[in-house]
């Protein structure tokens, strides 16, 4: 964290100074009172249940040098004496507030990266991506909302050249809020799916939620977009350049003779018309291919060569959770439980498909889904049974829509334990399963089972 000054911070959060400390020294910004920190910013946020700010006293014990509250529900005779205290109207808001201000200190180029789906293997790629040439920061996990993001700006220093950020939301105007704070130079939208439509309603306004991403954009941005989507193929703004990336000829940059194998995917890479390159990447599923695109389309963007992108790609990181591969004794398991949707269950569906042996899938709830939640699921087992999968055990409240979908070899289950301990009994040689939910779901407890 770049060193900034508490007369900043009291005109950036707009605060009052109530106790002033013997330090003026910032090197992390957090949010849990219990953490150990060495000079650090505590932001005491509001929960459902309790204010944060009551810790304030912990929080200075465990290294606060400064500490920013709402409420005055401490004593501050018992914060140390080291630590400076400041009172906003509301601490989530100054955290925001702030994250913006120390994003402006920063001379670093800032990635965007939203969309239905997608968003986080994106990331993981578009980072080992720029890794080859620039020192990058990514978002971690799922650190993509408005505590999330914030957090991850104020990990950043100028010793960083980039920093690729996830922005997720479930409403319109979230990504308006996170795009003020982070004011990316480059967007990304992956694609325009279904995600969401309890909020929105229909894909449409989806689209509109996620081309906040440039509402502060102008000649000197650049959105590069899925065009393969048919929401998103045909955007057009005279405002900022646009680049379009997937599989068909159309697009500015496209892969072409793909080829889907067991540890990846390989595909030629073809630019304006000309083929440019061939490359490997280490991650499953066609739909892979379509998120590697757009991350190469972000490489060429920022001045790398294919020589540069593939050594980059080498140091690819994938998140936990997402197609995460587990080799045991006499089975293979396929962990994607870190979210799902319709669209990433298919795509997920689509790449047991290409293993050999018993294919199982063990699914729960798609969330958010509104009106069209009980469609999908039947969808998504229908889909399931089409493509290749032997087996179907279910969880959660749409199990019974699996059932309807799948048919026969569809197994439905109360919860998550039962559904373990059969498919513990049920586990023959050479299975794959695959185990996928919404991550509300916790559907990696049934991995921790089999283990």
């Amino acid at each position: 964290m770049e060193k900034i000054s508490i007369e900043d911070i009291l005109k950036a959060i707009d605060g009052k100074l109530i106790k002033e400390g013997k330090s003026s020294n910032f090197s992390e910004v957090f949010i849990d009172s219990r953490k150990k920190v060495r000079e650090g910013i505590f932001f005491g946020l509001k929960g459902e249940k309790v204010n944060g700010s009551k810790f304030a006293a912990m929080a200075s014990e465990n290294g606060a040098s400064l500490i920013i509250i709402d409420e005055m529900t401490v004593d501050i005779e018992k914060v140390k004496d080291s630590a400076s205290v400041i009172i906003v109207k509301d601490t989530k808001e100054a955290l925001k507030n702030l994250a913006k201000y120390y994003r402006a200190c920063l001379n670093i180029k800032v990635v965007g990266i939203t969309g239905s789906n997608g968003k986080t293997s994106t990331k993981d790629l578009a980072s080992a991506v720029l890794s080859s040439k620039y020192k990058v920061l990514k978002t971690e996990g799922n650190f993509n909302n408005d505590i999330g993001l914030p957090l991850t700006v104020f990990k950043l220093d100028n010793s960083y050249d980039a920093a690729v950020l996830e922005m997720g939301m479930s409403n319109l105007g979230e990504i308006h809020s996170l795009v003020d704070i982070a004011r990316p130079d480059i967007g990304i939208i992956t694609n325009i799916g279904v995600s969401h439509l309890q909020n929105l309603k229909t894909r449409e306004n989806i689209l509109k939620a996620k081309l906040e991403i440039t509402d502060f954009f102008d000649k000197e941005n650049t959105l590069i977009i899925n065009g393969d989507n048919d929401l998103l193929k045909d955007i057009k703004d005279d405002k900022f350049s646009i680049i379009k990336a997937g599989k068909e000829k159309y697009n500015n940059i496209y892969a072409n003779d793909i080829k889907l194998l067991e540890n990846g995917v390989s595909f030629g890479i073809w630019e304006d018309g000309n083929y440019m390159d061939c490359v490997f990447i280490a991650a499953l599923g066609e739909h892979s291919v379509t998120n590697s695109i757009l991350a190469i389309a972000l490489g060429r963007k920022m001045g790398l060569t294919y020589a540069e992108i593939k050594e980059g790609i080498k140091n690819l990181d994938k998140t936990k959770m997402r197609l995460e591969v587990i080799d045991k004794t006499n089975y293979k398991i396929v962990n994607d439980c870190y979210n799902a949707s319709p669209d990433s269950m298919k795509a997920a569906i689509d790449v047991i498909k290409s293993f050999k042996g018993r294919k199982i899938a063990v699914l729960g709830t798609m969330l958010e889904l509104g009106e069209s939640s009980a469609k999908m699921h039947r969808e998504v087992g229908r889909y399931a049974k089409e493509n290749g999968a032997d087996m179907l055990l279910a969880a959660g409240d749409f199990k019974d829509e699996y059932l309807s979908g799948f048919g026969n070899g569809c197994h439905t289950f109360s919860n998550k334990r039962d559904l373990a301990l059969f498919l513990k009994d049920n586990i023959r040689q050479d299975d794959v399963i695959l185990i996928k939910a919404s991550r509300g779901m916790k559907f990696e407890t049934i991995i921790e089972e089999l283990n």
